[in-house]
């Protein structure tokens, strides 16, 4: 079976989603097709509890700050010029959201309502209740149902990137995708193929990802020989809720400690104030590290949030989902600590592209957690992602139309789209994945024992041989392939790092 589409989105978050809309609304001559591996909700963004950074009290905040204030999280290593690019940008991009139909809440003067975030130096973080990703996802969704150009297709699994050699560059022509209702692997051609698969999540041992986060984008860009960049650079998020046994966690945001919650450990202590003066209020990675070394002094398994001194209906307004579940899971936050542990949050690294959200292979754009911008260097500041996924699809879309009259359908000839079945799953996929999962802790990534990250390193090879040596390829095959793929990467480059900065040291 054969598709053919104009334009081709793998991925329904803010970042595909808000790029089908330009597309469409500007160029309704052209066919805009999304393809989601699960249901069109399911995606990183519709879990974004915290907002979208933006700054809008010029009175107080300054586009200055918030610059400094990215550049100062990610430590050092931000693109400035791409920080300036975004931040700017911020304004424009949230009216547009509002234009669409995104509802923000508002203080009792009738103006949107400004949260404060670790990390940032002022109040800027526009927000839904802790609902932000969800509304912002809903939105988008409603927008694309009434254009009649677009087109979402639910269960489909992407496997690979179609490319072709074409003066002595790669350029993508389409895709190799299963399509789970039927059970075939088909092949889709495009223009323009537009990567918005998300994170990788589902790779760690703790994580507040959602189940679809594998990694995939990144995979199967890094198959077909696109740049990939600084993969190593993942950010922990230090307040997941701790729940025995359960994959992925759920998240405690951010807002949480911005409205005056404190980390404290089992004795009552509020310990952070020995690792940062900024205390709750410091980056994530700090509070991350934090954790990690509290925990492994005193050898306990969490430290707690607590918020038994703000709990108030104003409080319960704010954070509704939150207490709901804690509530489901027999947590008062009125007058209960609760358990906590850093878990991996976001990928800060990815599949490198320039400030049109180009890859280096023709025709392949990626925007989102699984692209590499140079935004948010070796540690994302709160709330900077969805800022990121609007600016770079909107730079995406810029680009697109002034191009894609000039690109042709071409290649399709060059191969043959196959229709053998695609097998269920078996049991041992889910054992191998157990084992990536032990693998890829903390400790692997962020911490410094280089003898533990090489063994780590050493074993996710030969896990890697054993997960090709499966007969009968399926869809959670395909995704714990690409799970080991990128594991590999992101433990490459760490170890690589690592290695780098020990020599500097000694210089």
């Amino acid at each position: 079976m054969k598709k053919v589409s104009d334009v081709l989105i793998i991925g329904s978050g803010i970042a595909g989603l808000s790029f089908a809309i330009k597309i469409a609304e500007s160029r309704p001559d052209l066919s805009v097709l999304i393809l989601t591996k699960n249901a069109g909700e399911e995606s990183n963004t519709a879990r974004a509890q915290g907002g979208i950074a933006v700054v809008l009290n010029k009175l107080k905040d300054s586009f200055d700050q918030h610059i400094e204030d990215t550049m100062k999280a990610g430590k050092g290593q931000s693109n400035k010029k791409v920080v300036e690019m975004v931040v700017s940008q911020a304004p424009a991009r949230l009216e547009e959201l509002m234009e669409w139909g995104a509802s923000f809440d508002k203080n009792n003067n009738g103006e949107l309502a400004l949260g404060l975030e670790g990390g940032h130096s002022q109040a800027r973080i526009v927000h839904h209740r802790d609902l932000t990703g969800l509304e912002m996802e809903t939105t988008l969704l409603k927008k694309v149902a009434v254009l009649p150009n677009i087109s979402i297709q639910d269960h489909y699994f992407v496997t690979d990137l179609l490319t072709i050699e074409e003066k002595e560059q790669t350029k993508c022509i389409g895709v190799k995708a299963i399509d789970k209702n039927r059970n075939r692997l088909i092949a889709i051609q495009a223009r323009i193929i537009f990567l918005a698969t998300g994170g990788s999540g589902m790779i760690f041992r703790n994580t507040t990802n959602p189940s679809v986060a594998t990694a995939d984008g990144v995979a199967i860009a890094n198959r077909a020989g696109a740049g990939i960049k600084d993969m190593d650079f993942i950010q922990f998020h230090p307040t997941a809720l701790y729940e025995p046994d359960k994959h992925p966690l759920f998240l405690i945001s951010e807002a949480v400690r911005g409205f005056g919650a404190y980390v404290v450990n089992k004795a009552g202590q509020r310990f952070l104030f020995k690792y940062d003066s900024r205390g709750e209020l410091a980056t994530r990675d700090i509070v991350s590290s934090a954790i990690v070394k509290e925990l492994a002094e005193s050898r306990e398994e969490f430290v707690f949030l607590d918020c038994s001194h703000l709990y108030s209906k104003d409080f319960e307004k704010h954070f509704p989902t939150i207490v709901s579940y804690c509530n489901s899971v027999g947590i008062k936050p009125e007058n209960e600590l609760i358990p906590v542990v850093p878990a991996a949050h976001y990928q800060c690294g990815g599949i490198e592209v320039d400030s049109f959200a180009r890859s280096s292979i023709k025709n392949l754009y990626a925007s989102g957690e699984c692209a590499y911008t140079g935004l948010h260097g070796a540690n994302r500041l709160a709330s900077n992602s969805l800022l990121e996924a609007l600016v770079y699809s909107h730079q995406a879309f810029e680009n697109v139309v002034k191009e894609i009259d000039h690109i042709e359908l071409s290649g399709f000839g060059t191969f043959e789209s196959e229709t053998n079945e695609i097998s269920h799953d078996s049991v041992s996929i889910e054992r191998k994945l157990n084992r990536l999962n032990e693998l890829m802790g903390y400790e692997a990534v962020q911490g410094t024992n280089k003898k533990f990250k090489e063994s780590a390193l050493k074993k996710l090879l030969q896990l890697k041989k054993e997960i090709e040596d499966e007969e009968k390829p399926s869809v959670a095959f395909y995704e714990l392939k690409n799970m080991a793929d990128v594991a590999i990467l992101i433990l490459e480059e760490s170890i690589s790092r690592f290695q780098s900065l020990s020599k500097n040291r000694k210089n």
